[in-house]
């Protein structure tokens, strides 16, 4: 008698089955996840852009809206790995907001965060993406 070694269509079917399900859970989790991890170059460059803010600020007792005056290449200065767009406006007297604009890829995997802001004062929108 001849033992027959192999799959069946059916069992072949039922494992296609169970790694598209498990795709369908974990792609939404990847997608976040890499959309995280690219948002934490926004939140880098901000912090530092407000930090040489104030340092500009102490310079020459006003702050500027032009990223290059703060030592950034251009302006807006676009991140290395090209995620955020980052701009300086001056808001009255004694008063900036620094600006990450979510570009590309990025602007879409994470929509929720596009536009990240820090004044001055070191409030920053939106609270939940911090």
């Amino acid at each position: 008698m001849y033992r027959i070694k192999g799959f069946s269509l059916i069992e072949l079917m039922i494992a296609v089955a169970i790694i598209g399900i498990l795709a369908t859970i974990a792609y939404p989790s990847y997608v976040d996840y890499v959309a995280k991890g690219a948002r934490a170059e926004g939140l880098t460059i901000l912090a530092d852009a407000a930090n040489l803010q104030e340092q500009f600020y102490f310079d020459n007792r006003t702050y500027t809206g032009n990223m290059s005056d703060l030592g950034f290449d251009a302006n807006p200065f676009i991140t290395d790995g090209e995620n955020y767009s980052v701009s300086a406006t001056i808001v009255g007297t004694g008063t900036f907001k620094v600006k990450a604009t979510a570009k590309g890829a990025q602007a879409t995997r994470d929509s929720s965060c596009g536009v990240l802001q820090i004044t001055e004062t070191g409030e920053k929108t939106p609270k939940g993406c911090w």
